[in-house]
């Protein structure tokens, strides 16, 4: 458990450590020390303003688990804030499980204790109070890399620059003979400054200790877990390394490779499972990645190898400056603004934004397509798309009725690109528009009047559409539309991004292509540039 201290939690919302929040009612009264005077407490936390060891006010639930509940403290003596995590173990268990839970809590301050890294979260004091220890921590202010993924993952300069301070932590760990066994996105937090802070060392193995007796379930995290504590064989620093290997995957990737549907078949998939090569990381990034996966640990790069890939991850040399020459006309197919000048340099495109940042403009001068991507020929539809390698098709069932579509979605389902005709020889209502523009205008407008795109987006006030008619595409007219939203999920409400383009084929067939993405992190500049090189590189046979 983290001492996290972002946000507070809705009642039903699980907090970033994945665990639920605390329930009220299963904590003991406050029971003030005879000697101080405990302030009024909020009735909806039993706890808040008890002071522990007369030095430590509680003030409010951060979160809780199975072995603890974390508070936001204040320490009285020197005037500042702390995380103190409260030893609460189930009644129920058996009194040799619950001193194991206890010595483990003892065992996580004497772990973090032993550290001096600023990548490793400071341990203050431990109090004891009836016998159970309350350990008093540094309180780090910000949200775990857990919560970081929902929004999106992290481009590879800062999933290294991550990366980089949670090596820094484990290395620190091995030399003072500390086993983390727990790196996780929800063990890493991601404090103000930049800081990265490595945390929870409640399953730590401490050279020259005797292992506490594990009971009643797997102890750690399985997707995270390195194949040779699945089997049981002794782990070592390599064992923590392969945890962060899979960290840095699911920073980029947004999944851990081995996740799967049941603890079991997680834990074969660590076992046996070649995960396939991250598609958004690149270079030494990759190198460090692949290389960690490694199953046997005797093949995996040590310590100082990953700081060098990372470091040149994390700070990748300048480019060299290319001479821009500017354009004034077009030279060949793709999606143009009418009227703008495009500049293009040797080597790279400078694409312009537009509409208040939302749009991102295709060069119509598309040269070969990026590292990692692919294009996909779908003679159903008479296009040929370019997708990112990895990506999973989408195709319509032998019994769907609308067969005109195809989907690439990328394995965190963050990102996707489809493709949809609606056949002029299908359309018995007319609802086809003659143009690209029409039809793009038509469509925005059903949307504000009803909120619905089939794309279950509501309407409302922070719903934005920003529609643009003045485009084109192969000489023909296109238009596009850039659509910013939140989502209907009520417990975990996302911001989403969808960019829609539009062509109208001579025949009357009308083409529309759609790229949806995260709306807020790292992600939305991923997405923006999916949607960037999907549309330079679209094919349409018979316009």
């Amino acid at each position: 458990m983290s001492s996290h201290g972002g946000a507070r939690h809705g009642a039903d919302e699980p907090t970033s450590f994945e665990l639920r929040p605390p329930d009220p009612h299963s904590a003991e009264p406050p029971r003030p020390e005879p000697t101080r005077t405990v302030p009024p407490q909020p009735g909806h936390e039993s706890g808040a303003g008890r002071l522990i060891a007369g030095r430590y006010r509680l003030l409010a639930k951060l979160g809780h688990g199975g072995m603890g509940t974390v508070w936001r403290a204040k320490d009285e003596t020197v005037d500042r804030e702390v995380a103190v995590k409260e030893p609460r173990v189930p009644d129920h268990l058996p009194e040799r499980e619950r001193a194991n839970a206890f010595e483990r809590m003892r065992r996580e301050a004497r772990a973090a204790a032993r550290l001096d890294h600023p990548a490793v979260v400071d341990v203050h004091d431990v109090a004891v109070v009836d016998g159970q220890p309350w350990i008093v921590m540094e309180l780090v202010r910000g949200r775990s890399l857990g919560d970081a993924l929902q929004e999106g993952t992290l481009d590879a300069r800062e999933a290294a620059r991550i990366g980089l301070q949670v090596l820094g932590a484990l290395e620190a760990a091995h030399a003072a003979g500390v086993l983390h066994r727990d790196v996780k996105p929800d063990n890493v937090l991601l404090g103000r400054y930049d800081r990265v802070v490595l945390t929870d060392f409640g399953i730590a193995q401490i050279e020259g200790e005797t292992n506490l007796t594990d009971t009643g379930g797997f102890v750690g995290s399985p997707e995270y877990i390195a194949p040779e504590r699945v089997l049981g064989q002794r782990p070592g620093p390599a064992s923590d390394l392969w945890s962060l290997g899979v960290v840095l995957y699911a920073a980029t990737e947004g999944v851990s490779p081995f996740r799967r549907s049941n603890t079991p078949a997680t834990l074969q998939s660590v076992l046996n499972a070649t995960p396939a090569p991250p598609a958004s990381a690149r270079g030494p990034l990759a190198e460090a990645i692949n290389g960690l996966l490694q199953k046997d640990p005797v093949h995996r790069p040590d310590a100082a190898r990953v700081r060098a890939l990372l470091e040149t991850a994390a700070n990748p040399p300048a480019p060299v400056p290319t001479q821009a020459v500017q354009v004034t006309g077009p030279v060949g197919g793709g999606l143009r603004r009418w009227g703008r000048k495009l500049w293009i340099g040797v080597g790279a495109v400078v694409v312009a934004a537009a509409v208040a940042g939302y749009l991102v403009l295709a060069d119509p001068f598309a040269g070969p397509l990026p590292d990692g991507w692919t294009k996909k020929a779908d003679p159903r539809l008479g296009v040929t798309l370019a997708v990112p390698t990895l990506y999973e098709v989408g195709m319509p069932a032998k019994d769907d009725t609308d067969k005109n579509w195809v989907t690439y979605t990328d394995a965190s389902g963050s990102i996707w690109i489809s493709l949809n005709v609606a056949r002029k020889s299908d359309d018995s209502l007319n609802e086809i528009k003659g143009n690209a523009p029409s039809q793009m205008y038509d469509d925005n407008e059903k949307f504000k009047s009803g909120g619905d795109y089939n794309l279950s987006m509501p309407g409302g006030p922070d719903t934005k559409t920003h529609p643009d008619g003045e485009a084109e595409y192969k000489g023909r007219q296109a238009a596009q539309n850039t659509i910013a939203y939140t989502t209907t999920d009520s417990q975990h409400p996302r911001r989403r991004e969808v960019q829609i383009y539009y062509y109208a084929a001579r025949s009357g067939d009308m083409y529309r292509l759609t790229i949806s993405y995260p709306g807020r992190g790292d992600f939305t500049a991923r997405g923006r540039e999916v949607a960037r090189t999907a549309i330079e590189n679209l094919d349409i046979d018979k316009l």
